[in-house]
């Protein structure tokens, strides 16, 4: 019995998984340098996304031939509450705005897990590695930078 049930949901399973875990290897760097949204957040929200990108293509299998139904406008709306919960992550502090580039991690991370439930892996783990290697080259090429600016903003 529960082989049947591992047959019949392997596909649906197995995105699940996939989303689960690129999104818990972006939220693992995130951890490693004390942002707002780790490993559980980045996790959920990329499995959530193929979740409803998932339940968006059983619909439409469902009600296939019906003029009233777009599966479409359910991962449109996917982007929207991610936009929502983004949103909140982005906070002012002094004259300094945080939380930015964790809300764009959210972000990407919900477009992982969309290809995830579309079943687009080799997109997925490409878009995956690319947003890592933004997180961690790009920090170390800014960590200078950022010297440099500060040696001057305190030179004025």
């Amino acid at each position: 019995m529960i082989e049947q049930f591992f047959i019949e949901n392997g596909d649906v399973i197995l995105k699940l998984v996939i989303a689960l875990f690129l999104g818990m290897f972006i939220g693992t760097e995130r951890l490693f340098v004390h942002r707002e949204a780790g490993m559980k957040t980045h996790s959920l929200v990329a499995m959530g996304a193929a979740l409803f990108v998932i339940v968006s293509e059983f619909l439409a299998e469902k009600y296939i031939g019906s003029s009233s139904f777009n599966p479409g406008m359910m991962a449109s709306n996917i982007i929207v509450g991610i936009g929502f919960l983004g949103a909140g992550l982005i906070f002012f502090q002094g004259d300094r705005l945080t939380g930015i580039t964790t809300a764009s991690g959210i972000w990407v991370t919900a477009g992982i897990g969309m290809a995830c439930g579309f079943g687009f892996f080799n997109l997925a783990v490409i878009a995956t590695v690319l947003v890592l290697l933004i997180f961690i080259v790009m920090s170390i090429i800014e960590k200078p930078i950022r010297k440099i600016s500060n040696e001057n903003l305190e030179k004025e």
